[in-house]
Formats: structure tokens, sequence, C-alpha cells
């Protein structure tokens, strides 16, 4: 076993162990223990997301294990979100005491859930099996699952068991697509269903394979018009889950749609597999644009946001052009940090306006200026607004869509994503400085939130610089070379 495998199965290992002790630990204890796991964690991905950056262009390619310049981007992003999801869960704890769990048990137990979605979502990305990424994509369902309805809420359980039902139904699909593979291979076994393997497939029918398997992998990722679940699963779960699911399962599931189009091109075509993945793109743009424009609750704003984010992150890749795919990395790193921070500042909004659960919330900055801070610091870098990295990321996806030879495809997405800047951007202008209610409450984990945002802002202009550099860099080659 190489160095970088040994560091693969470190970094998955990590959280795995640190779900074990904070089962086990005493109740004084469970936060501690959370806090040391998350940070040995985040620690561990760290390392071998710099390990895979510094060497883009020589990835390793195994039976069972991918760490390359893709994987080491969403293992750190899965790290980052992870860490700082521990770290506000206690405010959301103590916001929180009932639900499905006995207070007694209830930190050991959403420690316990947390730690084992992290556990799974850091594999996903460094598995390099299509049969094994299928697996793991399907066991953060149950995982996640228990977690979106751990409020013990009937809107929570609701939401939970929609998000079961639709995404085990769309994995389905997709498991159907990768029996069709395997049929068609050269190979015997699972070997038949590695990344480099499946260049190998037969060509009758590697293009109805492949549709089953987008389709059905759609529906985890929330790409339009299979993204039933996911206004309400977003809404509904605990805060630092709805980060974990929209900043770090979205685009780890989106990544094996994403290898499956690199390794299937020699098959079905360049053309065909780029058009599947811009066809969700558009779509998903097309279907998020008019409910930016209403007005809604914090947290389901913030979950149609990630509808249009995944398509814009599928155009990207569609595209495949360096352009292209040096935004797709910036917009996967900047959405995620905007994204968690958005979801994390639930908990002290909910606390200060208990009307947001179930309204648009308005005037926030008349009345708690800090939390009206982070609230624009998040909207703003989601909507796009200059300097946001998310500015600079969907230019260069656009730009790289005009490189690709596809002016019409491009041209849609840029009006598509004027609309989504002006329906957030007013969503923003009401949320800061709107009619405000009369609000004596406290911001339960206020200070926390700001002091992630003083954290974050640094980090998401720096990103911004980063965007001018990626795209002649050799991360951004070694994105569009991919595991071939």
């Amino acid at each position: 076993m190489s160095s970088r495998e040994l560091l693969a199965l470190l970094v998955v290992a990590a959280p795995a162990l640190a779900a074990a002790a904070t089962v086990v630990a005493p109740r004084r204890a469970v936060h501690l223990v959370a806090t040391v796991g998350a940070i040995a964690s985040a620690v561990a991905a760290a390392v071998l997301s710099a390990v895979a950056l510094s060497s883009p262009g020589s990835p390793l390619v195994g039976r069972w294990v991918v760490v390359d310049a893709a994987a080491g981007l969403l293992v750190a992003v899965i790290g980052v979100v992870g860490l700082t999801a521990v770290l506000v869960s206690p405010a959301y704890l103590a916001a929180s005491p009932h639900g499905l769990v006995r207070a007694e048990r209830r930190p050991r137990t959403f420690y316990g859930l947390v730690f084992g979605f992290w556990a799974i979502l850091t594999a996903i990305p460094l598995a390099g099996n299509l049969g094994g990424a299928w697996l793991l994509v399907e066991a953060t369902t149950a995982a996640s699952a228990l977690l979106v309805g751990f409020g013990g809420k009937p809107r929570a359980l609701e939401a939970a068991w929609k998000y079961l039902i639709l995404t085990s139904l769309g994995l389905g699909v997709a498991l159907l697509g990768i029996v069709v593979l395997a049929a068609g291979s050269s190979h015997g076994g699972l070997d038949a269903l590695s990344w480099r393997a499946l260049e190998h497939v037969r060509a009758g029918h590697a293009l109805v394979a492949y549709l089953l398997l987008l389709a059905g992998l759609a529906s985890k990722v929330g790409w339009a018009p299979v993204h039933n679940w996911l206004p309400d699963a977003h809404s509904e779960a605990p805060a630092p889950v709805s980060a974990l699911l929209s900043a770090a399962l979205l685009p780890a599931v989106l990544l094996v749609a994403w290898r499956s189009s690199q390794a299937l091109t020699p098959v079905i075509g360049a053309s065909a597999a780029q058009s599947v993945l811009v066809g969700f793109g558009l779509l998903s743009l097309a279907v998020a644009v008019p409910f930016l424009w209403q007005a809604m609750p914090w947290k389901r704003l913030l979950a149609y946001s990630s509808l249009e984010h995944m398509g814009v992150i599928a155009l990207g890749i569609g595209f495949g052009t360096p352009l292209a795919l040096a935004g797709v990395a910036v917009h996967i790193v900047g959405h995620a940090l905007a994204k968690a921070l958005g979801f994390y500042a639930a908990t002290p909004l909910l606390g200060h306006e208990p009307r947001a659960a179930g309204h648009a919330v308005r005037g926030i900055g008349r009345t708690q200026g800090p939390l009206a801070s982070v609230l624009g610091v998040s909207l703003g870098a989601l909507a796009g607004l200059p300097p946001s990295p998310l500015f600079a990321s969907e230019v260069l996806i656009v730009a790289g869509g005009f490189a690709a030879g596809r002016p019409w495809t491009a041209a849609t997405a840029a009006a598509l994503l004027a609309l989504g800047f002006l329906g957030l951007a007013h969503a923003l202008l009401e949320t800061i400085a709107g009619k405000a209610h009369a609000r004596d409450r406290a911001a339960p984990g206020l200070r926390g939130v700001v002091l992630l945002t003083g954290v974050a802002v640094p980090c998401l202009l720096g990103l911004t610089v980063a965007a001018l550099w990626l795209p002649g860099s050799a991360i951004a080659r070694a994105l569009v070379q991919g595991i071939r």
C-alpha cells in the first residue's frame, strides 16, 4: 500500500473513529471529544489535499482509491465544512433541546451521526470504482436522513422521508445504469467498474447506461427536475446538517457524475457526455430563478440557491475547457464557504426572529447589526456580488462556454445568472434593510458565527484573487485531464 493510499485511509478513518469516541465518551466530555475529533479529521483532510494539489499532474488512480486534484479539492471542502459544522453544533443543541432522542443521549447521537456522515462523504471523492462510489453515495442517505429528521418535528420527519424515498429511487435508476455498464464490459467482477476500465465498455448500450446513471445521480445532486427533496430537507434539517448537505454532499455526488462523464467519453463521445451535463445545468438554473425572486424563509432561500449553484457547476463541467473547469474549482470552494456560513447563521437568526422558520425575514440590520453582517456576507457572496469569488467563477464558466464553441448556451446561462443575481440581490436588501418587526430576543450562538465570518471573508477574497491565476495552472490542466 502506497503512502497516498494510507493517507486516504487515514482521512476516512479519522471521522469514523471520532464517531465511535463521541458515542462512548462521558456525557460531560462529549463536546470536547467532538471538537478534538473534528480538528484531527480536518487536519488529515488538509494534509491529503495539500499532497494532491501540490502534484496535480501525477495522480494516484488505483483499483479502489483515487487521489487526484478533484479529490484533493473535495476532501478539503468536506474537511472545512465538517470542522465548522461540529464547532457550531453546541449552539444548535442548546437552542433545540427536544427531538427524537432523549436529552441525555442527544449530543452523543447527534455527533455520532455527523461524524459517520462525514466519514462516508470523505470516502466518495477517493473511491476508485464506480460501484464503490455508488455504495458510498447510498450509504450517505441513511445517515443524513436520520439527521434531517433529528429535530423530531412533523415537517422535519416528512422532509426526511421525502429525502429518503426520492433519493433512493434515483439511486436505483443509477444502479440500473451501472448494471448495464458492467454487462457491457470486457473485464470481470468489480474491476469492470474501475474508472479506467470504463473506457473499455462496449459501445452498444453505453449511452443508455450513461443517461440512466446521470439521471439517477441527479436526484442526489439536486439537479432539476428531480430536486424536489432538496428545499424541504435543507430547510428542515438542523443548521449544521444543512451546511453538510449543501456544501459537501451535493458536490461530492456531483464529482461521481463528473468522473463518470470523463471515464465514458471515449465510448460515447465528448459531445454526448458533455451535452447531458449542460442540459441538467441549464434546466436547474431555469427552475431555480423564479424561486429566487420569491420572498421565502432564510433556509429555504439558501436551498433554492443550492439548486442554482449545482446547475452552474454542471455547466462548467459540461463545457469542459480549462477556463470553465477553473471556474468549477473556484465555485465549489466559494459556494461551500458562503453556503455553510449562511446555514450556520440560521441558529442565531431563529433565536432572534422565530418567524424566520416559516417567513421571509426583513430588516435584521435594524435590530441585530452583527447578525445582519453575517447574513449579508453569505447572501452577497452567493448572489455573485463582486468581489465574491462566485462572480469570478461564473465569469470563468461563461467564458469557458464561449471557448468550447457553445455561444448560445453560454449566453443563455449568463442571462439566467443575471436574473438569479437580481432575485438574490433583492432578498439581500430586504433581509438587511427592509421593514423591521419588533424584536427583543437574543441570538444564541451569534458570537461563534461572527468569528467564523471573520475567517471566511479573507478566505473568500483570497479565492477571488486565486481565480485570476487558476485557469493557466497545473491544477486546471489536471482537472481537464481527469482520471484518464
